[in-house]
């Protein structure tokens, strides 16, 4: 009897298990469904990015409503490859909408979903959604490298059919088509199925560099502004080569009526060939390497260039300026961090600040005030104006020229007392014999200032240890004591050294020089970051400004040490 009614009970849970399925699925399908629409047409457009990266531009054109977001995909391999997804009104490509990714794509497997979301805003007639793919899906031959081969997928993927769908993959102008899976460069498909899932390749042939298979990491634009209205630019692209051949000259977008473009590698040494246009619509530039780049090598390189006052500057009363610039307009590539900083001239400040792309850092100095952006992955639907008006007195262009006058003033009065004061006696004085200058001071230099690198290095670690706990007090303060004896041995010496090496003249002392204005900039960081680390533990600083600001003073730390390896490397060939 027992028996019967516990296989009774079983069944009946079993019946109430698959009833809720029916229901739940039931719901799910009514959720899926709640957006009546259908798909008239599809413009599925391939194209290859400057660096290798893929865009794939799909304008829809729907009927009826997409009231609980539209859905599209990938095949899931793509998934991991996208770098962004976009949409935006076909109409009106300022009215963009959100995106949702990784998202199910109804309740099928193997694909990769994006939803687009309206926001409650009536479901436009045709919209566009644009995916950045890794350049990853470009291959070029090792052998022969003008023969490249490109993965994408071969149609977008539905929760409903379309009724056509016309497709392009777009080349350079020079490219040759050579094979693929699909029927040419431009096909089509009419009745387009739902979860349609085709990835897709084609080869083809392309000489130039038209397609350079590279990663820009990172853009850092400074623009400075000084107090007559010039503009001057630097942008330090650090790039990475990932072609099978070298890279000699890498193709760069600048803003409109650039100037006197020239180029140099992070030591300040200039590119044999002058940058040189070779787009006048979009103002591309072809910039000369230094050093050709080796394949899975990275490298640094700086562009600088002039902007036009008149175009850029707009004066709003006598002492309210206003300049604004668009970045990143025309971009052909794709960069995966950008920094755009703005110094403005000594004495000016800060009005109003206009940026359309989220939040901005203003940085205030003793005299200066300068305006920096960030952003993550950039292509040209990223571009945006970062507009600026400031006050600013012509009086300070005579703050320096002052300020030398009073120290020269004050100079002079010093010389004079020290001449019009009572002579003593002239000391006996023995002669002594002049140092010649030799390559062994280069030498000894050399030596010695890595010697104190590492004795640098030494105390830094063992503050690390301390804190850590893994060495005791005691034994810190004992060597650390010894480490700062060896240290100020060394800097004495090295000052002797240094001293040599002026009076050698010429480039020597061009060489002390920089390396002064590096250790200097190496202290001031040094201090910043103590500074931003007090003002943080007090609650004066949020974790995100405390971190952009210490990601910056360590960006500019990381590049006075490289700038002092490079004058020591430079050294080192003096030896030779």
């Amino acid at each position: 009897m027992k028996i019967k009614v516990t296989t009774v009970v079983l069944f009946a849970v079993i019946g109430l298990i698959l009833l809720s399925s029916i229901f739940y699925v039931k719901r799910v399908e009514a959720e899926e469904t709640s957006s009546t629409y259908s798909i008239e047409w599809v413009n599925h457009r391939v194209e290859v990015m400057g660096n290798g990266y893929i865009l794939v531009n799909d304008t829809i054109k729907i009927s009826g409503t997409a009231s609980g977001g539209f859905l599209i995909g990938l095949p899931y391999q793509y998934g991991s490859l996208v770098m962004r997804c976009a949409a935006y009104n076909a109409a009106n490509p300022s009215q963009k909408y959100s995106v949702t990714a990784n998202v199910p794509l109804g309740n099928r497997v193997g694909f990769y979903g994006f939803k687009v979301d309206f926001s409650q805003q009536e479901t436009p007639h045709a919209f566009t959604v644009i995916f950045v793919l890794s350049n990853s899906l470009i291959t070029q031959n090792a052998q022969n490298t003008s023969l490249y081969t490109l993965g994408f997928p071969a149609y977008p993927a539905f929760i409903t059919s379309a009724s056509m769908c016309n497709c392009s993959v777009v080349l350079p102008k020079n490219a040759q088509y050579l094979n693929g899976t699909v029927a040419g460069l431009n096909y089509s498909k009419t009745s387009l199925q739902s979860f349609a899932y085709e990835p897709a390749n084609v080869t083809f042939m392309l000489t130039g560099n038209d397609i350079q298979l590279l990663i820009v990491e990172k853009l850092r634009r400074e623009i400075r502004l000084d107090g007559v209205g010039d503009i001057e630019v630097s942008d330090n692209y650090y790039v990475k080569n990932i072609s099978p051949k070298e890279i000699t000259s890498v193709n760069v977008v600048l803003p409109p009526n650039a100037s006197a473009v020239t180029s140099e590698d992070e030591f300040g040494r200039k590119a044999g060939t002058s940058p040189t246009l070779v787009d006048a619509e979009t103002n591309r530039y072809q910039v000369s390497l230094v050093l050709p780049l080796e394949s899975g090598q990275s490298t640094v390189f700086v562009v600088k260039y002039n902007l036009p006052r008149a175009v850029y500057i707009k004066q709003n009363g006598s002492a309210e300026i206003e300049f604004a610039l668009l970045n990143f307009q025309h971009l052909d590539y794709y960069i995966g961090q950008t920094c755009v900083t703005l110094v403005l001239p000594e004495g000016a400040r800060i009005l109003t600040v206009s940026y359309d792309g989220g939040d901005y850092n203003i940085l205030k100095d003793v005299f200066k005030e300068q305006v920096s952006v960030s952003r993550q992955g950039v292509f040209f639907l990223d571009a945006f104006t970062l507009e600026i008006v400031y006050q600013y007195n012509p009086l300070w262009l005579s703050f320096r020229p002052t300020l030398w006058i009073w120290a020269l003033a004050t100079f002079g009065c010093i010389i004079v007392a020290i001449v019009k004061r009572p002579k003593a006696p002239a000391p006996v004085i023995a002669p002594t014999v002049a140092v010649r200058f030799s390559p062994e001071i280069i030498r000894s230099f050399v030596s010695a200032y890595e010697e104190k690198r590492e004795i640098i290095l030494e105390m830094a670690s063992l503050e690390a240890g301390l804190r850590r706990g893994r060495i005791p007090r005691r034994r810190y303060k004992m060597q650390r004591k010894t480490l700062e004896t060896r240290l100020a041995t060394l800097s004495r010496t090295l000052d002797d050294l240094k001293q040599k090496l002026r009076a050698a003249g010429g480039r020597y002392a061009d060489l002390m020089r920089q390396l002064e204005v590096a250790e200097a900039e190496i202290s001031e960081v040094e201090v910043n970051i103590h500074s931003i680390g007090v003002r943080h533990r007090r609650g004066e600083l949020s974790l995100e400004a405390y971190r952009k600001l210490l990601g910056d003073y360590e960006l500019r730390k990381a590049n006075a040490e490289t700038k002092i390896s490079g004058i020591l490397m430079r050294l080192r060939e003096e030896m030779r």
